[in-house]
């Protein structure tokens, strides 16, 4: 286990985190101000997730059987930044459109990725702790960009969030070259027990494995909840009349979130043998339901304070919990990376559905009626992991 290279997967995942998801955030105020619709907003950023999810499945079975996950990793970085680019020079809809297809399917392959990477340096005995700290290394990376983010959107405008982005992808892409691609065991990564060449099982293990499907059906009703709440704050704020600065208001849910983030990741990593994952991805379930109503309840905006804070610590614990859980239930498999896209498709499809649904229903209601539902789903989401989950882990580890 090289500590050069694993600390330089923690600066990647400091600097990738302004890199992975284009505008994010800023998406919708950036259209907002050029006269985009809610609906047409989320309907292209639907587009997007789309396009994600189905490069999602390809993306783990090449991840596992990558040679070189640096130069991927790298390749697709680039082209991320280049497509958000396209967006600043033109906002016409087939622009716009194809932005955020390339990002969709770029961002696709980042987490199974760094996923691979991680466990390709540290084997499955120290994976949740390195996975950890690449969390709390990510939510810092979005923390400072986001920082700087808000002082760019407050003195020059939104457009100013492309020439930090580029910033940060040159940062990410000096990172990327100081791991060492020899210190990256690329069976180990996939899941093997050792660097021997050795048989992989067929696909049919990750079809067989009831504990990953509900995982996965469960993180997609939380997702189908989750990922629209931020952008539909974002763009109540900058559909009503002047109350504070679109960019700055998003720049601030993003900093209230990761500042949370970064001490639950951290915390959570170390927790795992003692809590076990069913309990701590079933406290990360219980505090969306709570978000979403808050979120409902005013359009005030310091209510975006309560509602980053439970954002943070729902993210802080999923973003470390899951990947660790998905390594447990495949290990001896070859496909760990492959499993980690199947939950990711499943999450990603709820996550392409959140913002369109969302949009209509705020476009046609009203952003309250449209958090409702958010807070409904999440219920739902949460049932499913209390009634099933728990056993069909049981039976997996008894099978």
């Amino acid at each position: 286990m090289s500590v050069r290279s694993l600390r330089a997967l923690c600066l990647t995942s400091f600097f990738i985190a302004d890199v992975r998801d284009g505008l994010g955030p800023f998406l919708g105020i950036f259209l907002t101000e050029r006269h985009w619709a809610p609906d047409d907003v989320g309907l292209l950023m639907t587009v997007g997730g789309l396009a994600g999810l189905l490069a999602t499945l390809p993306a783990g079975f090449i991840t596992d059987t990558s040679r070189n996950k640096r130069a991927v990793l790298a390749l697709l970085c680039l082209m991320i930044t280049a497509s958000t680019l396209l967006l600043w020079f033109s906002q016409q809809t087939g622009i716009v459109a194809i932005s955020q297809i390339v990002t969709g399917i770029c961002a696709a392959f980042v987490g199974p990725l760094i996923t691979g990477i991680t466990l390709g340096l540290t084997g499955q005995r120290g994976f949740s702790a390195q996975m950890g700290k690449n969390e709390a290394f990510n939510h810092a990376g979005n923390f400072v960009t986001a920082l700087m983010a808000g002082g760019i959107a407050w003195f020059w405008g939104v457009g100013g969030i492309f020439l930090l982005m580029t910033c940060t992808t040159l940062l990410t892409l000096c990172a990327l070259l100081a791991i060492r691609n020899k210190d990256i065991d690329n069976n180990a990564a996939r899941g093997l027990a050792s660097s021997e060449p050795q048989a992989v099982p067929g696909f049919a293990v990750l079809i067989k494995n009831r504990a990953l499907f509900i995982t996965g059906l469960t993180l997609l009703l939380f997702h189908l909840a989750n990922a629209a709440l931020l952008p539909m704050l974002s763009m109540r704020i900058a559909a009503a009349p002047a109350t504070m600065n679109p960019g700055l208001f998003a720049a601030a849910t993003v900093i209230i979130s990761q500042a949370v983030m970064i001490p639950v990741a951290i915390w959570v990593s170390g927790r795992i043998e003692r809590y076990g994952y069913w309990r701590l991805i079933l406290l990360a379930l219980l505090i969306m339901p709570v978000r979403a109503a808050l979120a409902a309840s005013t359009d005030a905006p310091l209510m975006m304070v309560p509602v980053q804070i439970m954002d943070g610590l729902a993210a802080g614990i999923l973003g470390v919990v899951v990947p660790s859980f998905i390594v447990v239930l495949l290990r001896g498999s070859g496909h760990i990376n492959a499993g980690q896209s199947v939950v990711m498709l499943m999450q990603g499809g709820g996550a392409a559905m959140s913002p369109a649904l969302t949009g209509a229903i705020a476009g046609y209601y009203s952003f309250a009626t449209a958090f409702e539902v958010l807070s409904a789903i999440a219920v739902a989401a949460l049932l499913l992991w209390w009634c099933c989950a728990e056993r069909a882990y049981e039976t997996y580890e008894a099978g």
